[in-house]
């Protein structure tokens, strides 16, 4: 259950407290400080495994800019996005 709990929060974009709630709707009590120590713990791991099950990006990308708002400014944000639309990296 640890190991999932930290697969959750590197594969997905989710906070502490999502994972949190994920195992509780499957019976686990556990607090988002708990979750945190297990990545601390194998969340090193277990990225490294993700990243070496993931696809090579493509070699053709295009960069993806956009106006977003933060607290009521506009910032740029910035994406390099390939030819399969995998975001490759993102910058504000």
């Amino acid at each position: 259950m640890i190991l999932y709990a930290v697969w959750l929060y590197a594969r997905f974009t989710l906070s502490f407290r999502d994972v949190e709630e994920m195992l509780a709707e499957r019976g686990v009590d556990v607090s988002n400080e708990t979750v945190r120590r297990w990545l601390l713990k194998v969340g090193r791991l277990i990225a490294n495994n993700l990243r070496q099950s993931r696809p090579q990006a493509s070699p053709r990308w295009h960069s993806d800019e956009m106006v977003i708002k933060i607290r009521s400014r506009n910032h740029w944000l910035c994406r390099a996005v390939d030819d399969e639309g995998e975001i490759l990296d993102f910058l504000v």
